[in-house]
């Protein structure tokens, strides 16, 4: 297992049968650690080809390896570690591109997964679903050599479908609602702008399951490599940690059937995803957002941290019990309420040192589902929607905050910057925010504004334990 403290790998390199794109911590902690007991428990040649679209600093961190990283579970229990073996390979896309499109082409290839996070589907807000005013969608339209995932997985199909080969299975990963309906709809959209026929195929004969992933995995710091080595004697540059919590949802629709046995492995194999990840987007997702936002505000730096606070412990309890869980249908065999007291509990697990800072980023491509849907939903049937006011009010209050340092780590981060540094009267400010199409399109937006001027006001760090308190049930 080990060469003195470095990690090595223990078995051959299985044979590759998924191509993942966006290798970072989250598919390291969770869906590779599904593919690689499935694989040692009832065999299949599921091995991974890793793809980072972007930077070489995880198959640099890898390749030392042998592409063999830790896995470590942290909890007040200590440290458990798991010597993860699945992935044989990583390719980066800006150097190879061919490489890349080659193992996805490869007939040994039946399934392509993504973590790619929200903005790497390069979505629009326009008629079309797909943006076409991004520079690496304008670019993958007219170059046989992608940049973007649409790209590649268009590409990929169109060749797979020029050799005679079945396609393979596109599966999503990214915490989005309806993520493989989502991923179906802007591959089919790419496709239709470069051959109608192809579009036709990929619609008829490709699968394009939506899955909820829940695992929370803090961002790999220094501290917690070196903590590593110190209890275990392993040094593992590459290591990624989370939490013992897991649960992987997946609908069982793919191409020719063919998939691990990750059902057998504690993944849940369903015809219907959406009330699974309704639950969580909203219950989970959505009360993380209220910790980064009303959590830094409030001076807290992790979610363990801020759950200590008595006032946002408070909060987060009305909001799960008054604004979140009345709009929610129960997936098969789930309590709502055994449910957000598992949350609380993972919530405060010491052991997790989930940045603040890591939630916060790109919430404008997180708040429509999270807490836009919801708030609107309770607005028009009656029910209480002031704590998902208050997330909105306190994501602007930070944005403020942030755009004073020039930090707003965000897609829309131009935007944003000018929609709160434009005045500094509340409403005006408000009413700058609430003009940005991609995040408040097609929201009944001026039902709210005169409510979450007074909300965003109440915000103040002086005025906020008290604004919480009163929010209390």
């Amino acid at each position: 297992m080990t060469d003195g403290k470095r990690i090595t790998r223990t078995v051959a390199k299985p044979n590759v049968g998924i191509v993942h794109l966006g290798v970072g911590a989250f598919f390291r902690a969770h869906g590779a650690v599904y593919i690689q007991e499935a694989m040692a428990r009832f065999g299949g040649d599921w091995g991974v080809i890793g793809v980072s679209l972007r930077s070489p600093t995880v198959r640099d961190l890898l390749a030392t390896h042998d592409f063999a990283y830790t896995a470590v579970e942290t909890s007040q229990h200590g440290m458990k570690l798991q010597i993860i073996e699945a992935i044989s390979d990583i390719l980066v896309a800006p150097e190879a591109p061919r490489a890349v499109l080659d193992a996805m082409i490869s007939e040994d290839t039946k399934i392509v997964s993504l973590t790619v996070t929200e903005k790497g589907y390069c979505r629009g807000s326009g008629v079309t679903l797909l943006d076409l005013d991004h520079p690496d969608i304008r670019h993958d339209l007219t170059n046989p050599l992608p940049r973007s995932a649409p790209g590649y997985l268009v590409r990929a199909l169109n060749e797979r479908r020029r050799r005679g080969l079945r396609p393979f299975t596109v599966l999503s990963l990214d915490n989005l609602p309806q993520n493989g309906r989502l991923t179906r709809r802007i591959v089919l959209e790419f496709a239709n702008r470069i051959d109608a026929d192809l579009a036709l195929w990929i619609d008829r004969e490709c699968r394009f399951p939506s899955t909820m992933v829940d695992r929370i995995v803090p961002a790999t710091t220094d501290d917690m490599i070196a903590r590593l080595n110190a209890e275990t004697g392993f040094q593992d540059p590459a290591a990624v940690f989370h939490e013992p919590f897991r649960q992987w949802v997946i609908e069982d629709s793919f191409v020719d059937n063919a998939r691990p046995d990750w059902d057998k492995v504690g993944a849940k194999l369903v015809s219907d995803v959406e009330p699974f990840e309704h639950m969580k987007l909203r219950m989970l997702n959505g009360t993380h957002s209220a910790l980064a936002y009303i959590g830094s505000l409030a001076g807290h730096m992790t979610v363990a941290d801020a759950m200590g606070n008595p006032a946002i412990a408070g909060f987060l309890d009305g909001m799960w019990q008054d604004e979140i869980v009345p709009g929610l249908k129960a997936p098969p065999d789930t309590d709502l309420a055994d449910y957000a007291a598992a949350l609380i509990a993972r919530y405060r697990n010491p052991e997790i040192r989930h940045l603040l800072d890591q939630i916060a980023m790109d919430g404008s491509q997180k708040l429509p589902q999270r807490i836009l849907g919801p708030l609107f939903e309770n607005k028009a049937t009656g029910r209480p929607y002031k704590r998902l006011l208050t997330v909105i009010a306190a994501w602007i209050r930070f944005l403020q905050d942030r755009s004073q340092t020039g930090q707003i780590n965000d897609p829309l981060a131009t935007d944003l910057k000018r929609a709160v540094q434009d005045t500094k009267d509340a409403k005006a400010l408000v009413s700058n925010m609430l003009a940005i199409s991609p995040v408040f399109g097609g929201y009944p937006t001026k039902e709210i504004a005169d409510e979450l001027s007074k909300t965003f006001v109440a915000m103040a760090p002086s005025k906020l334990p008290d604004m919480l308190t009163g929010l209390h049930p």
